[in-house]
């Protein structure tokens, strides 16, 4: 394996999480959780669809010319390969050594198979809010996907992204929706939780709750406060998440992705989507 290259930044022990604690800052690491993650999360057909819709979507939203890419809150490592693969310089930036180690080791494997350079992908052992002094920039592109619900100020993160953006740069913005979770646990009959809109988890042991769901209009009027135009937007799991028997037959989970695919952006489908995806831009000069 190669050694993770923490030459430019160190986490300060005032940002690590003690065991399945919320940090200082109130945001949540997964240090000590890298394999319920990866099981609960990507080997699942969740996952895989998740990451079948990035694929899907993400070409489509952005304008891909191989430009060098941050990706914050690199997690797995995921979207950082898919992004290497396709020729972009990539600085992944995460906080927790144990996802750091897991993407290098599995980022290993791809590159010893030719899938991209060595040189194609450095790691950042870095929480977001020191990414101004650690990864200044200005980037072209950055991608920050499923990680301002794990934080304890995600208004703050908005500001942070758009200061590290080029102009003209875009952001590619990926939030867990607080109204599909609303809405998923009606379903399951968690009424009075619903009711009372206490859906956030607590960050504690081994729930993979987000501790700050956000919503549509949240993350809109941050971004406009950020001076960012929002150029797209699309819902991932839209329907997936509220099936009540949720098929393993590879013929139906075709014709699921296929739904997923056709309305994916079409309202008002998106607006349920388990995750909702951005595309968002800063302008070229005050506008």
């Amino acid at each position: 394996m190669h050694p993770l290259d923490t030459s430019t930044s160190h986490i300060s022990n005032s940002h690590i999480a003690k065991g399945y604690e919320l940090t200082q800052a109130g945001d949540r690491y997964f240090d000590g959780l890298v394999d319920k993650f990866s099981r609960s999360l990507y080997q699942a057909p969740r996952g895989e669809l998740r990451l079948a819709m990035l694929d899907y979507l993400l070409p489509q939203m952005l304008r891909l010319t191989a430009q060098p890419v941050l990706d914050v809150g690199g997690g797995l490592g995921q979207l950082s390969g898919w992004f290497a693969e396709r020729g972009h310089a990539v600085t992944m930036a995460e906080p927790s050594q144990d996802m750091l180690a897991h993407a290098n080791a599995w980022h290993d494997e791809r590159r010893a198979a030719g899938a991209w350079p060595p040189e194609q992908l450095r790691y950042l052992a870095a929480p977001l809010q020191s990414l101004p002094q650690q990864a200044p920039g200005p980037w072209p592109l950055i991608t920050c996907h499923a990680v301002l619900e794990w934080l304890g100020e995600p208004e703050q993160a908005v500001q942070t992204l758009a200061s590290l953006l080029a102009p003209g740069g875009q952001l590619s913005l990926m939030v867990f929706n607080r109204d599909a979770l609303r809405f998923s646990n009606v379903i399951k009959g968690n009424l009075q939780k619903a009711l009372s809109d206490q859906l956030e988890g607590k960050g504690k042991r081994q729930r993979l709750t987000p501790i700050s769901p956000v919503t549509h209009d949240e993350v809109c009027q941050w971004a406009a406060n950020n001076g960012l135009l929002m150029d797209s937007v699309a819902g991932i799991r839209i329907f997936q998440d509220y099936l009540r028997h949720p098929s393993a037959e590879e013929s139906d989970q075709a014709t699921l992705l296929a739904l997923e695919k056709q309305y994916c952006r079409q309202d008002p489908h998106w607006r349920l989507g388990r995750y909702l995806l951005y595309t968002f831009t800063k302008p070229e000069a005050d506008v």
